[in-house]
């Protein structure tokens, strides 16, 4: 009963359903066909709708208008991603500093406030893998952080590190490796990077990667070089007319006592911005310095009351302040400089508007001490925290020469443990300064205990370094002391130049220390990184010849070459004998290795052998098993034989006569 009610049920939905489907739309059938038969058809058609439905995101996080689906996006043969699949990758943009990454952004940019650069690379080296990926703007933190303490070698290890883990680079971080490659003095390493970026990236270079590449080529006297790729941004049209860049090549051309170009470059520059009056500041500095050079001071202040008159329009920064300033106190006009100076301190307004940096003071604190006033240059200094501004050690450095020249050691000493205080480094020209500053007021053994400091300090001195010491000690008449400063530099394999050797050989012959200097020059001669001067040969044969022995001379330099000859057939000869060694070491190991090989080849084939022996042996045995029951069966003395089993004729016929009986 139960049975036909449910029958019945289904049975009247079947004429509903019907009429249902009267009044049911065509879509509903459509949809109705997109049942599959398997699984994996579903899923390959979820995947074509996803491919269908699936949005690009935008370029430029500026850019908001959607592309259309790549269904129906014609590929652009200017495009070489849309042709080739292998062509640069586009860097991300800023829209994907979201979320965790956004977060570890933060928690990097921290540890670089923190100072803490070690803990922030290596934080981006574990992330680069994790399911939270740094963004290439975090790690160009990282990189430039690492760049302002001058740790090249950590920069280069991290953005190779970055660059094999298949993070696509900015331009800004193309701009900190040609950094780093100018502050290294790798100029021409610098340019071929340059040239791949131009030739290979997927953007243009920008103002600050020519920028950076023509402030590498001056400071490195390469200007001629720098006009050519300033010629080479312009032809190109990847940047117009750049007043910055050409600032730094008029700055070039002061350098090298040529205003001429200077002013040259300065018409060409107004002739591409369109012949009015440039806005940007920056390059008034240099051009009064031109005029001042070619003694047209008149021009100079024309050009100084123009720009920064009561109606000029003429952007300053302070970067633009003060290359002004500079060309006025370099040029004797203080009272000038310090009324901008002054105008300067009254428009500073941070973070509005900057007027004022670090550079601000030192200019003002040199042209304090040029005249000779050492009182205010030091006050001065101290207020530079009232303005935001922070001296670091090219600050500290820069007034300590400056008190050291004029003997005021003590004020210097002031700052050098100021420094410390404040815990700003004291880098090598630090102690170097001190040093010459103690010699000047004949303070010999506080100039040594400086110069210990800076050992004790983990620095390394250099040649220069060591010669001060040996130039202080020499003047101070304690030659022995200086001697004992140039062994230690050997020692410590610090290479001695021309400058350590003269500095003694001079006062030897002075004092009449005739074998120390002989002594003297055949360590020149036996040095190749130096060579004996002619004036240092008349310099020894001229004492030589107040005493008599001019020919001693010639005696030194015959058994100094002979020496060296010996030493240079020494060395080929070790040379010679170490190759030999090697070669032999090497025929030896190949023959070690061919033994091994040998061995290895007769074991593989005796275990092959004996293997295939065990399996002939039990072939055999399995035959002989096989064989041996047959031998058994077929003989008539085994006892064991029921012979009454085997019937026969007769037993059969027996057996059939019983059946008929």
């Amino acid at each position: 009963m139960a049975l036909s009610r449910s029958l019945f049920h289904l049975k009247s939905l079947k004429p509903y359903q019907l009429r249902l489907c009267h009044r049911l739309p065509s879509s509903f059938f459509a949809i109705r066909l997109l049942s599959f038969a398997t699984p994996e058809e579903a899923a390959a058609e979820r995947r074509r709708r996803k491919r269908r439905l699936r949005i690009e995101p935008p370029i430029s996080p500026v850019r908001h208008s959607q592309s259309p689906p790549p269904h129906q996006r014609v590929p652009n043969p200017r495009n070489p991603a849309a042709t080739n699949p292998n062509a640069p990758k586009l860097p991300e943009t800023a829209a994907v500093l979201t979320g965790k990454r956004l977060e570890l952004h933060n928690n990097i940019l921290k540890l670089i406030r923190e100072n803490d650069l070690e803990e922030a690379s290596l934080l981006v080296r574990h992330s680069i893998y994790s399911n939270c990926r740094p963004t290439v703007f975090t790690c160009n933190a990282v990189l430039s952080a690492l760049i302002r303490q001058s740790r090249y070698p950590d920069m280069l290890s991290l953005h190779r590190f970055i660059t094999q883990a298949g993070v696509v680079p900015t331009v800004v971080t193309h701009n900190l490796l040609l950094q780093v490659y100018c502050d290294c003095r790798k100029t021409d390493t610098a340019l071929e990077h340059y040239r791949l970026l131009v030739n290979d990236a997927p953007y243009n270079p920008s103002p600050t990667t020519y920028r950076i590449l023509v402030k590498g080529l001056v400071d490195n006297s390469k200007v001629d070089r720098a006009v050519e790729l300033k010629d080479d941004m312009l032809a190109k049209g990847v940047c117009p007319a750049d007043p910055v860049v050409y600032n730094l090549l008029m700055s070039g051309f002061i350098k090298n006592g040529d205003p001429d170009k200077a002013l040259e470059l300065y018409s060409e520059l107004k002739e591409k911005l369109g012949g009015g009056a440039i806005d940007d500041g920056v390059i008034y500095g240099n051009l009064m310095k031109g005029y001042f050079n070619k003694e047209m001071e008149k021009e100079a202040m024309d050009i100084y009351d123009e720009v920064l008159g009561p109606e000029s329009t003429v952007r300053f920064g302070a970067a633009s302040y003060n290359s002004v300033l500079d060309a006025l106190s370099k040029n004797r006009k203080y009272d000038d400089s310090t009324r901008l100076f002054d105008r300067m301190m009254s428009e500073h307004n941070p973070p509005l508007k900057i007027t004022v940096n670090v550079g601000s003071f030192n200019v003002m604190v040199d042209g304090f001490c040029a005249q000779g006033k050492f009182d205010e240059a030091i006050e001065l200094f101290g207020k530079m925290g009232d303005m935001k501004c922070t001296p670091d050690t090219l600050s500290y450095n820069n007034l300590i020469e400056q008190l050291g020249r004029n003997t005021k050691i003590s004020e210097a000493e002031l700052l050098y443990r100021e420094m410390g205080e404040k815990g700003i480094t004291q880098d090598e020209y630090t102690y170097v300064l001190l040093v010459e500053a103690c010699f000047r007021v004949s303070r010999v053994d506080d100039a040594t205990g400086y110069f210990e400091k800076m050992i004790e300090a983990g620095l390394r001195p250099n040649a220069a370094a060591y010669n001060k010491m040996i130039e202080g000690m020499v003047n101070a008449g304690r030659v022995d002391e200086a001697k004992g400063f140039f062994d230690k530099m050997v020692e410590k394999e610090v290479k001695p130049d021309v400058t350590s050797y003269d500095l003694l050989l001079k006062k030897y012959c002075e004092m009449g220390r005739l074998e120390d200097a002989l002594r003297t020059v055949k360590d020149i001669v036996l040095d190749d990184n130096v060579s004996l001067s002619e004036e240092m040969k008349e310099m020894v044969v001229e004492s030589l010849r107040k005493e008599g022995r001019e020919e001693e001379l010639n005696k030194v330099l015959e058994e100094a070459e002979r020496e060296k000859a010996e030493a240079l057939a020494r060395a080929a000869e070790e040379k010679a004998r170490a190759e030999a060694a090697a070669k032999a070491e090497e025929e030896r190991k190949k023959a070690e290795a061919k033994a091994k090989e040998e061995a290895a080849k007769r074991a593989t084939q005796a275990a092959i052998e004996a293997v295939l022996g065990k399996k002939n042996a039990s072939a055999s045995n399995e035959e002989q098993a096989e064989v041996s029951p047959s031998l058994n069966e077929a003989d008539p003395s085994n006892g064991s034989t029921d012979l009454s089993s085997d019937k026969g004729p007769v037993g059969d016929i027996n057996s059939d006569a019983q059946l008929t009986a």
